[in-house]
């Protein structure tokens, strides 16, 4: 029986041609991501800024009208409210802002239940105190530093200079990356987001180490081959390998936005963009870093060693 291929086995594709427009395309998007994560921000959730939340599900025979929900609920006199349908099948998401005193958020619920109660049913309520609130903030931001600084000394540790250096390039790529997409696209930030980004950490880890593995390995095998080539035969002999993981992560990912409901969409389709990230990432940006950085082999290390002259890292 014939396996299937995805990528064939012997391929010579010249991936570091590229270089010359990826990554500077790459530092052109994080910059970017950077600016607008100092001006716009994220969209953050219940869980970060504090709150009610209430999703409402249209009674049979009554049709939702966000229109009219959203003036009725700032009619409140609570402040500006957020409201989102939800698929399209009578479902609306309604974001009441953080109130002042212990009985705020009561007094919301109270409004809303009188208000909505006769055409809607209360599929969901959360509601998040400042003090809460600001507990998660701390909390979230410290587990997500904690963890990538972790993460970025094990790649110091796990190979030589110049590949850690590659590898701590990409990893944060990704990540910054990562936030862009929560900014473009105003998904709601919270506490599934953190996890994401982690996931995220995780998945941009393990294909880099695959690569660079492969690097490390060529590296003592051919001691005079030029730079690039190295790093082009590194990925086309991990290709097959990068390819099937990436589809099959895809799918299982595009099956979880399509069917997944609201609660996890927002987490699937980041975790969706973060995989192409990823992948983008580990070809295209961490291994033509190494030869920015000056990766050199052994054989040209003595070669260079012996000659007194200096060689090009291509």
């Amino acid at each position: 029986m014939r396996l299937l291929r995805l990528w064939p086995d012997e391929s010579h594709f010249d991936f570091m041609r590229f270089r010359r427009v990826t990554f500077p395309l790459s530092a052109v998007m994080s910059v970017v991501t950077v600016l607008l994560f100092v001006t716009v921000g994220l969209n953050f959730g219940i869980d970060f800024k504090g709150g009610t939340l209430v999703e409402l599900q249209a009674k049979p025979g009554h049709t939702a009208d966000v229109a009219e929900i959203r003036h009725t609920a700032n009619g409140f006199g609570f402040g500006e409210t957020e409201v989102q349908e939800l698929g399209g099948q009578g479902q609306v998401l309604v974001r009441f802002p953080l109130q002042p005193g212990e009985q705020g958020q009561t007094a919301v619920m109270q409004k809303a239940h009188a208000a909505f109660d006769a055409g809607y049913d209360f599929r969901r309520t959360e509601t998040v105190g400042p003090r809460v609130s600001g507990e998660l903030v701390q909390s979230g931001t410290i587990g997500v530093v904690l963890s990538v600084l972790a993460v970025l000394l094990y790649l110091w540790f796990r190979f030589e200079r110049e590949l850690a250096l590659g590898a701590i390039v990409g990893t944060l790529h990704d990540i910054v990356l990562t936030v862009g997409v929560f900014i473009i696209t105003r998904i709601e930030f919270n506490m599934t987001s953190i996890a994401a980004i982690l996931t995220i950490v995780g998945y941009s880890l393990n294909e880099t180490v695959v690569v660079f593995d492969r690097t490390r390995e060529l590296m003592r095998r051919y001691k005079t081959i030029p730079v690039v080539e190295l790093l082009n035969l590194s990925i086309n002999s991990t290709m097959s390998r990068t390819v099937m993981t990436s589809l099959s992560t895809t799918l299982s990912l595009v099956a979880l936005v399509l069917f997944g409901g609201e609660a996890i969409k927002g987490f699937a389709v980041v975790m969706l963009c973060g995989v192409v990230i990823c992948t983008y990432s580990a070809i295209f940006v961490s291994t033509p870093a190494l030869i920015y950085i000056g990766l050199r082999l052994s054989g040209a290390k003595a070669s260079q060693r012996e000659s007194g002259l200096p060689q090009a890292a291509e």
